[in-house]
């Protein structure tokens, strides 16, 4: 699945523009032109922001690639420490579950949080996905 640029949370209009004008319009191109540390570094330099930044909206794009993840979703889970698919792929649903309400109760990020068979799906999703990013 993939995401306009304008939906990962934390990517300014500049970014946007800046990676459009690199052949960057989504978020599975932004993925695939992020997969090693070598390119990160590279496209960081290209638009004038920090490495640090550009892993960030890597990993957001990471996890966009998991259906039924969208913005607030995303959002949710990256305050639960899950921000990647590697991550994903090794919770439990039930533990992450709770922990997702018990963020939304304090933070309300969503009127509907997902549900334990929903996070099942995704952790399912999670492990069937080819891992993209290197570290």
């Amino acid at each position: 699945m993939s995401i306009t640029l304008g939906e990962i949370r934390g990517i300014t209009d500049a970014m946007v523009n800046a990676f459009k004008g690199h052949g960057l319009a989504d978020s599975n191109a932004l993925l695939e032109a992020t997969k090693t540390p070598v390119q990160r570094q590279a496209l960081a330099s290209v638009i004038n922001v920090d490495t640090t930044v550009i892993l960030e909206l890597a990993n957001r794009a990471d996890l966009a690639r998991v259906k039924g993840i969208g913005r607030v979703y995303s959002d949710l889970m990256e305050v639960a420490g899950v921000d990647t698919v590697k991550e994903l792929a090794h919770r439990v649903p039930k533990n992450l579950h709770a922990k997702l309400i018990e963020i939304n109760k304090v933070r309300q990020f969503t009127q509907r949080p997902p549900s334990v068979d929903q996070i099942s799906d995704f952790v399912e999703q999670a492990k069937k996905l080819p891992l993209m990013l290197e570290y």
